[in-house]
């Protein structure tokens, strides 16, 4: 008798799943009715699942842990579970900042090898080609959160900060989630961490590092011939790391050939060849300081501001304030921005929303400063998405 499969969630991730499993069932917090889906598959609203008509149960990772789905469900696994048997060399990256970089990086150095690229981007697992030999995911902790039985050969963990924290719980139980992986790898995988979980237990080889310099250091590569900087340094840094790993080479012009994605450090020039730049994808407080950090040499008009997720900004005034800035506050977190701004005795100006943070630095900014989107916060309070709040930003400037 075939296993009866449920999955949760008709979305991006999940509806690829219908082509590996026979009369797919979706339970969707959105379908009011049930009809037809993918491939042969049946959609069902979420309140018709039973877990006593269940063998096996998928979830898509945005799930959070309280929905009543997950509560139910009594044979729960991850996408990554379920094609914990294809028998390939699997590199997990994950980390709060970075790892969307990171990972293209390395799909760039190491797609002469046949590697394929997925998870949290592009590619879901389900459509991923099975014969490739390298698998290089994108993992987010929610990802992680559902995963108990597959592992990865290499994983590689940028730094973290807080993150998720209404989703997980706390700061603690998203940190654990990310660590999860190292506890269950065995001698013969690797793995490289921030120096900050060096104590974790794991079987897994582990090489650990401080920062960029510890990371070019430990691998041998010349951090000088690498034309990233700031926070892709590091990026670059790690995907070398796993190339020298993997097939020991060290291949600076294929690396130095990548070109970056919008909205990460993303700089333009308006009619007066002021510079600004465009971070709309720092949505947590660690993208904002390393963004802050890479351009503190300079007067900063920083506009911060949108959905914080609940969480704690105090780190990031700490080190604000010792900066020389105005912040801009927009958002459905703009208060608490301006409350946080006086009592660290930073200058700060409240404004309606995006558009009138530029007009209001527009008037002031000068050549030698640098006006600089990194809100250290979601976008969905105003924005449909993080791209949609560079594009109007970078739409904005243009205009001036």
């Amino acid at each position: 008798m075939s296993k009866r499969i449920s999955i949760f969630g008709y979305g991006t991730t999940t509806k690829p799943l219908a082509k590996h499993i026979k009369n797919a069932v979706f339970y969707d917090d959105k379908c009011k009715e049930p009809y037809g889906g993918v491939d042969g598959s049946f959609v069902r609203p979420s309140s018709e699942f039973d877990p006593d008509f269940s063998d096996l149960e998928i979830t898509s990772p945005g799930i959070p842990p309280s929905n009543p789905l997950i509560k139910k469900a009594k044979h729960l696994i991850s996408e990554y579970d379920f094609f914990k048997d294809v028998m390939n060399l699997k590199i997990w990256i994950s980390g709060t900042n970075g790892k969307t970089t990171t990972t293209q990086m390395m799909q760039h150095l190491l797609e002469d090898k046949g590697s394929l690229a997925g998870g949290n981007i592009g590619t879901p697992l389900a459509e991923l080609d099975q014969k490739s030999p390298i698998w290089i995911l994108e993992t987010s902790s929610f990802t992680i959160h559902y995963t108990n039985e597959a592992i990865p050969n290499i994983y590689v963990l940028l730094p973290l900060s807080p993150d998720h924290i209404s989703w997980h719980g706390s700061e603690e139980a998203y940190i654990a989630d990310k660590l999860k992986p190292l506890s269950m790898m065995k001698s013969t995988d690797k793995a490289i961490i921030p120096a900050a979980f060096k104590d974790v237990q794991t079987q897994a080889e582990l090489t650990t590092y401080e920062d960029e310099a510890d990371l070019a250091k430990h691998f041998e590569i010349d951090a000088s011939r690498v034309a990233f900087k700031g926070a892709f340094l590091a990026d670059a840094l790690l995907a070398m790391a796993v190339d020298k790993m993997l097939f020991n080479r060290i291949n600076y012009t294929k690396m130095n050939s990548f070109v970056l994605d919008p909205h990460r450090q993303e700089e333009l020039k308006d009619s007066k060849s002021r510079l600004w730049v465009n971070d709309t994808k720092a949505t947590n407080l660690d993208a904002t300081l390393a963004a802050v950090k890479r351009y503190k040499e300079s007067y900063i008009h920083l506009i911060l501001g949108g959905d914080d997720k609940g969480v704690d900004l105090h780190e990031l005034f700490e080190y604000l304030k010792e900066k020389r800035l105005t912040i801009y506050a927009i958002g459905s977190n703009r208060e608490k921005l301006v409350k946080l701004s006086r009592e660290f005795g930073l200058k700060v100006v409240p404004c309606k929303n995006l558009v009138s943070a530029i007009t209001e630095i527009a008037i002031v900014l000068q050549k030698e400063e640098v006006a600089l989107l990194s809100p250290a916060a979601a976008s969905l309070d105003e924005f449909s998405s993080y791209a949609e709040r560079g594009n109007i930003f970078k739409e904005q400037v243009r205009s001036l």
